[in-house]
C-alpha cells in the first residue's frame, strides 16, 4: 500500500487552490508524501496514492464539469484506495448550510456522481468583487442579494474557516499514520 496522498483541484477565483495549498503543507509537515495538480494537468497513477483528495469550487450553483467527469470516469480505481471530496463556495458561509450533510451543492454533487468518499467537507469560500468581471460581479450580486449576503462591499471577505481545514487534514493524516502502523506491523 502506498502511503502518500495526492490533491486533485479546481479552483475558478483560486480559494480552493489556497486550501489545497494549507492541505498540502499540512501533510507535508507531517512528513507525508504529497502532490497536488489542477484537474486539468492531473496525469498520474491513481494506484500510487493511499488516499485522494479532490476540491472543487463552486461557480452559478455547479461544480466544474471537469471535476464531474473525472469523479464518473475513474471511481473504479476509487474502490482500491481512500478518497476525500470537499466543496468550496459561498453558500457555507451559513451555519446551516456548512456540513456535507447540509449544503446543497455537495448534496447534488455526490447524488449526480454516486460516490461514497471515505471523507467529504464543505468549506466556505472567499468573496471579492474586485477580482470579478463585470457580468461576474452581477451575477454574484444577484445570487447575494438572493441568499441575504453582502452586496456592498469593496474589500474581500474570507469565510473559509482555516481551522476547519486543518480538521480535515489531520483527520486524513491520523487514519494515513495509522494505516501505516498496520501494514508495517502486517509486513
Amino acid at each position: 500500500m502506498q502511503q502518500n496522498v495526492g490533491i486533485i483541484y479546481s479552483s475558478v477565483d483560486g480559494q480552493t487552490k489556497k486550501i489545497c495549498e494549507r492541505l498540502y503543507k499540512s501533510f507535508n509537515d507531517k512528513q507525508i508524501e504529497t502532490t497536488w495538480f489542477p484537474i486539468e494537468n492531473f496525469n498520474a497513477d491513481l494506484s500510487k496514492f493511499h488516499t485522494l483528495i479532490i476540491g472543487a469550487s463552486v461557480r452559478y450553483g455547479k461544480h466544474n464539469e471537469q471535476v464531474y467527469k473525472f469523479v464518473k470516469e475513474n471511481k473504479p480505481y476509487f474502490k482500491n484506495i481512500k478518497t476525500a471530496f470537499f466543496s468550496v463556495n459561498l453558500v457555507a458561509r451559513k451555519a446551516d448550510k456548512n456540513s456535507p450533510n447540509t449544503n446543497p451543492y455537495f448534496i447534488k454533487f455526490i447524488k449526480n456522481t454516486s460516490w461514497n468518499p471515505d471523507y467529504t467537507e464543505v468549506f466556505a469560500g472567499k468573496l471579492d468583487y474586485s477580482a470579478y468581471s463585470f457580468l461576474d460581479k452581477l451575477m454574484i450580486k444577484f445570487i447575494m442579494k438572493l441568499t441575504k449576503g453582502p452586496t456592498k462591499t469593496n474589500k474581500a471577505i474570507e469565510y473559509t474557516s482555516w481551522k476547519k481545514v486543518d480538521e480535515f487534514a489531520l483527520k486524513i493524516s491520523k487514519d494515513l499514520i495509522r494505516d501505516k502502523a498496520n501494514q508495517a506491523i502486517i509486513n
